[in-house]
């Protein structure tokens, strides 16, 4: 392109651009990013605006969703500094101060918008509506001073010297059936003593009549209260409370020597499942053996059927010296077959398992069942699930 040409080109631009009155071909101007500060005071000025048109700040306590939104916003800048400082320039109406509270009950009735305290109205004041329950101060149980702590304060001392000698131990609590009298439990950390348990009583509670056992309970602390069997058992669970039993009644791991084998453990679970028909069975419990450690045969119970696909306790874990895991399986099967849980597990894969260890057993049982397979004795016995007893099948002789 020649100088001549080129000077023509830019004559003829500037000729367009002059012509250009509508402003066609100016440049667009890009959109500012809106600022965190913009958002706020656009946030506030539509509140002053309702104050405008209202004479008063918005509620965040009315039914109208609109002024309640806004309301919920007024007090967000109330509540933060930093957003208050923000808008104070705005703040042509004091909205920012804080509401004092009401002073008396005439002004919280003055400042009610919602009409809830209406003098006409009873409103939440009424108490007609509701029924008259009547308590029977029978039904309440209340520690108070033990008069007589001083027959009692000996046994505390005693059962403390047991524990540090090691005749007694502590362990988890196993149930109702084990709140006998003369019998030590730790509760909250506080040491009790089942001084004495009533005669039994039937209240009608939820349409049937339960069976029901007053206690005398002492605790440590010099107290005493009347509590129900159950009511005991009940915060024993709540509170992760402890049993005192004697240290002969747990099952000492056998000491070995040259000719002793140790061939691994029985172990008793409890299922940690929050399914409803398993969670609601009670004394239900998996004894199995383990040629290996019990935490690592456990490690990955949620995922395995054989565990009911869920968390398992320790309950007891036993070391067993001397006996074939397979025979010793066969043995456990056989003694408690009538308890044996029947039920169907579905895996991960939608395969079906029946597991075969898991039974429906007392506790104490189990410990006796297990102390007889280490002396040899359990051959002779078969639970009956009906008396929840091991009950001899041998002769006579070789009972006595």
């Amino acid at each position: 392109m020649n100088a001549e040409s080129s000077n023509n080109l830019y004559k003829m631009l500037d000729e367009i651009i002059e012509a250009d009155t509508e402003g066609l071909l100016d440049e667009e101007e890009k959109p500012q990013p809106i600022t965190a500060t913009a958002r706020l005071e656009q946030a506030f000025i539509e509140i002053c605006e309702f104050y405008r048109d209202y004479g008063r700040g918005p509620s965040s306590e009315t039914r109208d969703v609109r002024e309640r939104k806004l309301g919920a916003r007024l007090d967000g800048f109330r509540s933060d500094d930093a957003k208050a400082e923000a808008v104070a320039h705005l703040d042509e109406f004091d909205l920012l101060s804080p509401t004092d509270a009401p002073t008396d009950i005439n002004e919280a009735i003055d400042s009610d918008d919602l009409d809830l305290l209406d003098s006409d109205d009873p409103g939440i004041f009424d108490l007609s509506s509701l029924p008259k329950v009547k308590r029977n101060p029978d039904d309440v149980a209340v520690r108070m001073k033990a008069e007589d702590f001083e027959n009692f304060e000996h046994l505390f001392k005693n059962k403390h010297a047991e524990l540090a000698a090691g005749e007694a131990v502590i362990v988890p609590f196993r149930g109702l059936s084990t709140i006998k009298p003369s019998r030590f439990f730790i509760l909250g950390g506080v040491m009790l003593f089942v001084a004495g348990i009533g005669d039994v009583e039937y209240k009608h509670v939820g349409g049937e009549n339960r069976r029901k056992q007053r206690l005398r309970v002492i605790f440590e602390n010099g107290t005493e209260s009347d509590m129900y069997k159950t009511s005991l058992a009940i915060r024993m669970g709540e509170k992760n409370g402890r049993a005192i039993i004697p240290a002969s009644h747990l099952i000492e791991t056998p000491k070995l020597d040259d000719n002793d084998v140790a061939t691994g453990h029985i172990y008793v679970l409890k299922s940690l499942s929050k399914d409803p028909e398993i969670k609601g069975l009670k004394n239900l419990y998996k004894i199995g053996f383990s040629a290996g450690t019990v935490a690592q045969r456990i490690a990955n119970a949620k995922h395995d059927p054989t565990f009911l696909m869920a968390p398992v306790e320790i309950i007891a874990d036993y070391t067993v010296c001397n006996i074939r895991p397979a025979a010793l399986e066969r043995l456990i099967h056989r003694v408690f077959a009538d308890a044996r849980l029947d039920l169907t597990q579905t895996n991960y894969d939608r395969s079906q398992h029946n597991p075969s260890e898991w039974f429906t057993v007392p506790l104490s049982v189990i410990d006796q069942a297990i102390k007889m397979i280490n002396s040899g004795d359990i051959t002779d016995y078969i639970y009956d699930k009906n008396s929840q007893q091991l009950i001899w099948t041998g002769n006579e002789t070789a009972a006595l």
